[in-house]
């Protein structure tokens, strides 16, 4: 194997020169493998080797602001109750002073007000936000007046009913509340005719009249409440005319000089007492009467009736 000299010339029979050094072919491959072993990894990647110490890491790409709003921040349903004892005993205190009389103690309805643990508002609630703004501004069309509270005591209220809900929702078969959809079973068609045929409904109702919209004002459990015992149940009058006929209706008012009703058609209608004779019947008693009579069926088929009239 030839070799150079330091100047440059090539002798055939000669040994490998660096400078004016000679030296062996394998010094050289040694020389140039550990060169290759200190070299860089990004080198080694371009000779085509890949560093096992440098294992390159998937670029992650950046969350989307919602997304992490969302990790950070569980709604709704998601929400752990993780409420200290401590907490939940104020929300309970406050709960039961200004809200039992209508929610019930336990949150679960009373007197006028639904129940809060199968509140929609409430399961989509995190931590007040969204119970804050009806406590404090109340529900005037509802009946619920506002009430002035600091974030402290919002947070105490939510933590109560938070867990009033997550045990109802963890009692089989406890449940205390009622659906619209539970009251939604019965056949529109026979409660119809539940209503003008046997039930004897439109001999003091009309669906014109005073029941017109009576689904609006009333919704679910309320509205059952009104069609079995009305708690303000108008009265009915007979109103027997100077020529004998007589004159059917719901009272609608009355004094020493004047007698007025909404007559089947719905129509007000009034006599000056002294030129009719007149009977009233307590509104109620009809109702009672019925308690005795009904079937399921009747109940539900004349709950879906009365649901149609909005």
């Amino acid at each position: 194997m030839g070799t150079w000299h330091d100047r440059g010339q090539y002798s055939p029979s000669s040994t490998s020169v660096i400078g004016s050094t000679v030296m062996n072919p394998l010094a050289i491959t040694f020389r140039l493998c550990l060169l290759l072993a200190l070299m860089s990894p990004l080198t080694l990647c371009v000779l085509g080797q890949t560093p096992q110490s440098a294992s390159p890491t998937p670029p992650q790409s950046p969350a989307k602001s919602g997304q992490a709003e969302s990790a950070a921040k569980p709604t709704g349903n998601d929400q752990p109750n993780a409420y200290t004892p401590e907490l939940v005993e104020r929300g309970s205190a406050m709960f039961r002073r200004d809200c039992s009389f209508c929610h019930g103690r336990d949150a679960t309805g009373g007197e006028s007000g639904p129940d809060l643990t199968r509140s929609k508002l409430v399961s989509q609630d995190v931590d007040g936000d969204k119970i804050g703004p009806v406590v404090r501004n109340g529900r005037p069309d509802k009946g619920m007046p506002p009430f002035d509270r600091s974030d402290e005591e919002i947070a105490a209220l939510a933590a109560f009913i938070h867990t009033q809900r997550k045990n109802a929702m963890a009692r089989p078969g406890g449940r205390k509340g009622v659906d619209v959809s539970d009251l939604q079973t019965g056949s529109v068609g026979a409660g119809k005719e539940y209503f003008e045929g046997k039930g004897g409904c439109a001999s003091c109702h009309s669906e014109v009249g005073d029941l017109a919209g009576i689904a609006t004002r009333y919704k679910g459990l309320e509205l059952e409440e009104q069609m079995l015992y009305p708690r303000h149940a108008k009265s009915k009058v007979t109103v027997t005319l100077a020529s004998g006929q007589n004159v059917t209706g719901i009272l609608e008012y009355r004094d020493e000089f004047t007698v007025g009703m909404l007559d089947e058609s719905g129509t007000y209608r009034s006599w000056r007492t002294r030129d009719v004779r007149y009977t009233v019947d307590p509104g109620l008693d009809a109702h009672v009467a019925l308690f005795s009579k009904y079937s399921d069926d009747d109940i539900h088929n004349l709950m879906a009736y009365l649901q149609t009239l909005r």
